[in-house]
């Protein structure tokens, strides 16, 4: 969501008339995009901003600051840059620039307008994507869930959707442009519709809009999406990605606690019966999909034994790759008010358990894959010298020795050859020509 914000900024200060810099001595105008749900990117925030204006002695500069902000953060960042303002003001940046000045205080003092007021000015700005082959595409805006961790609808807002037509059309224009991979993204991408009931449709039948969209333009993309909440998966929505071969195979579904009584306190609004009756229908529905989750670990008062029950669950589960996080309170979220009582050494001997649990599987089925021979989108040139970097349709990463930067932004067909942990290597059998 961040770099989808980043690329509508760069895109409106493009049309103001500046000019982009790698270099950020030389700057006259640097902006942070920042995200209040991690306290170490805040921190990060404070180390930047205190060297700019450092510089600021010596010469001309402008600051500012957005994004996923609490009203607490954007209180003290008043102090700190030039200019403060809310994603959903983007169009209005170029003016505030020239006047020098922040956005209205009441704003401020409230923080994100709980009905995301002008936000379809911000979803209508033209992004300047940074990828000629990969693009992220935001279908809807703030979250209703209040898990007692997160800070997002204090950040972003209510839930409130996108108009699926112009989703299409930017779907149908980057397909056009040549681009492989299309990410959808919201904070609860399988609620979209929901706020719209009668005049929207719902994520499973988006989903299908596109697909259909791929059939009838006969072109090889992928499209994935980003981030579910398991209260509102269902069956509908795998069919739909199971009768369409531009949907991508890969489920991200976030899990953060195998134990009941941690969902409860996490304020999640599942458990762990519907949680697995969704596995169990990916499974059944949808075999070849690679699983993906999030776990938090060392929430406040888990036990030793409600951590158990998250190792077995990941046991249980088999997911191919999990994005496991230690707990930390975020100023802003509702746990932040409770004793982080959970010592740091513990939380990081729970997570090594939990990166050795996952070892476990996604070993063995990346194992499996060694003499097939697998679709692949390159992506990048590897650390590994000599060698570039894609990922498989369900996004399990693949290297395969070539010089030929050509390739990047291609599918490819790759013959694994071999596997760790999280990777494979494999030998490049052909590449798939450009369609025009």
């Amino acid at each position: 969501m961040n770099l989808s914000d980043s690329e509508r900024v760069i895109s409106v200060l493009d049309e103001a008339g500046y000019t982009w810099t790698d270099n950020e001595e030389e700057a006259g105008l640097i902006g942070i995009l920042a995200c209040s749900v991690r306290q170490k990117a805040i921190d990060k925030v404070y180390s930047r901003i205190y060297k700019w204006n450092k510089w600021k002695n010596h010469k001309n500069l402008v600051t500012f600051i957005s994004g996923c902000l609490l009203p607490s953060d954007h209180e003290k960042f008043l102090k700190l840059f030039d200019i403060t303002f809310q994603m959903k003001d983007l169009p209005k940046l170029p003016e505030i620039i020239s006047q020098y000045g922040v956005t209205t205080p009441t704003h401020l003092k409230t923080g994100i307008d709980p009905h995301n007021e002008n936000i379809e000015k911000f979803w209508d700005v033209k992004p300047a994507y940074k990828s000629e082959f990969e693009a992220f595409i935001p279908i809807q805006n703030g979250c209703d869930k209040f898990c007692t961790f997160c800070a997002v609808p204090y950040t972003r807002g209510r839930e409130v959707s996108r108009p699926s037509k112009d989703i299409l059309t930017e779907v149908a224009l980057l397909v056009a442009q040549g681009y492989k991979t299309i990410t959808l993204l919201g904070q609860n991408v399988n609620s979209y519709g929901l706020d719209k009931k009668g005049n929207e449709i719902n994520f499973a039948q988006l989903l299908r809009e596109i697909g259909e969209m791929g059939k009838r333009l006969e072109k090889e993309f992928w499209v994935y999406f980003t981030s579910p909440h398991p209260r509102d998966m269902n069956d509908e929505v795998i069919e739909v990605i199971s009768q369409y071969s531009v949907l991508g195979k890969q489920i991200h579904i976030p899990m953060q606690s195998g134990d009941d009584k941690v969902l409860m306190h996490m304020n999640r609004k599942h458990n762990m019966e519907k949680y697995r009756s969704i596995i169990h229908s990916i499974r059944r529905i949808l075999p070849q999909a690679t699983l993906f989750t999030d776990i938090i670990v060392g929430f406040t008062g888990e036990t030793e034994e409600q951590f158990e029950n998250t190792r077995l669950a990941m046991e249980e589960f088999k997911f191919n790759m999990s994005y496991t996080a230690i707990y930390s309170p975020r100023p802003g979220a509702t746990s932040h008010r409770w004793a982080d009582d959970i010592p740091q050494n513990e939380k990081k001997r729970r997570l090594h358990i939990l990166t050795d649990e996952l070892r476990k599987h996604s070993l063995p089925y990346n194992n499996k894959l060694i003499g097939k021979t697998v679709r692949v989108l390159v992506r990048n040139t590897d650390r590994k010298e000599g060698f570039l970097t894609s990922h498989t349709e369900g996004k399990l990463i693949i290297r395969f020795a070539s010089d030929d930067k050509n390739l990047i932004g291609q599918f490819a067909d790759v013959k694994v050859t071999s596997a760790t942990d999280f990777s494979m290597e494999g030998e490049l059998a052909k590449v798939k020509k450009l369609s025009v």
